[in-house]
């Protein structure tokens, strides 16, 4: 018998077995356990994609980012178009490609008037949606009426355009679910939407050329006439609060306005101006001011390729072989 002092019990009488010790022990992970399970499932009953829910305002964003993305399906057709429909030669060609670029040169601007000037009380929604009836009526221009290098340059800005503000736009609107938020899921948040772009781009790769060969260029232009119109429909499931009357008078009166514009500008000059900011600023612009060789590429390819094409078909000594590369080859 073991002795006691008192009511004193010694420590390792309490608890009568070890098996009782883990028994106890797995019901109380268990319980616990069950429990977590429960606040996930009262957080969020959504599915998960990159460790994100998607909620439909999660949605929205990664839909715009696959719109982005799914765009590119024009860009073979666009090649085309303007060195077989409109005859360009590379210079021509050149110039349109970088007047096109030019509303990504001002994007800050694009900043300025979202957070500035609401539209209807919205900052965020009002303009995806416009943003995808621009991307549509500048790809139905090219489906249909625009016949000459200054009509196909004008259309082809007013798509460039349309992208570049629905970029900032949905930017914007990761940056501010990513505040206060951990980095991973900053992270996670990042690999939602530049996944949803890379599928987009996937897709239009697959689809660009057999659409073109097939249909021709027009038929392009007027199935990616479509595909901004999926902006303007998901920015209805973007959760923002609209302003009331007060607040709306209040952005865009001019004293407002120009106020605000003022604060943004000092806000961007401040983050600028740090070192570990401006040097890959800097490092950047000069990237992107490097002259590529896009276009040149694209007639080099053609150029030489139906070049060595009709030396082969030269020596053919079937006549319809011999007619069927100088069709490919436009001659």
């Amino acid at each position: 018998m073991v002795p006691t002092v008192g009511n004193i019990v010694p420590r390792y009488q309490v608890g009568c077995t070890k098996a009782d010790t883990s028994k106890r022990y797995l019901e109380g992970w268990h319980k616990k356990q069950s429990s977590t399970d429960d606040v996930r499932k009262s957080k969020s009953g959504y599915f998960t994609a990159f460790g994100v829910d998607l909620s439909p305002d999660n949605m929205a964003v990664a839909i715009v980012y696959f719109v982005q993305g799914v765009l590119g399906l024009a860009r073979l057709a666009v090649s085309f178009y303007l060195k077989d429909d409109l005859h360009l030669d590379p210079a021509e060609t050149a110039v349109i490609s970088g007047f096109s670029s030019l509303p990504w040169l001002i994007k800050p601007i694009y900043g300025f008037i979202s957070d500035s000037i609401p539209l209807y009380g919205y900052r965020r929604r009002s303009y995806l949606i416009l943003s995808g009836f621009l991307g549509t009526l500048s790809w139905s221009l090219m489906a249909t009426v625009v016949n000459s290098k200054y009509g196909a340059g004008f259309s082809i800005l007013l798509g460039s355009l349309s992208v570049a503000f629905s970029d900032v736009v949905v930017d914007s609107m990761v940056v501010e679910r990513a505040r206060g938020e951990s980095q991973s899921t900053s992270g996670s948040l990042q690999s939602l939407c530049w996944g949803s772009s890379a599928f987009g781009g996937i897709v239009s790769a697959y689809f660009s050329g057999s659409l073109v060969d097939a249909y021709g260029v027009r038929f392009v232009f007027g199935i990616t006439a479509f595909l901004p119109l999926m902006t303007s429909a998901v920015a209805v499931l973007v959760n923002e609060h609209r302003l009331t009357p007060g607040e709306h008078a209040m952005s865009v009166s001019g004293s407002g306005f120009i106020e605000s514009s003022i604060q943004h500008i000092k806000q961007l000059w401040t983050s600028v101006k740090q070192p570990n900011i401006f040097l890959p600023t800097l490092f950047i612009f000069l990237w992107q001011a490097t002259p590529h060789s896009e276009s040149a590429m694209f007639f080099f390819m053609y150029v030489s390729g139906c070049h060595n094409l009709t030396q082969v078909c030269n020596y053919s000594i079937s006549d319809g072989v011999h007619d069927y590369c100088l069709l490919l080859c436009g001659s």
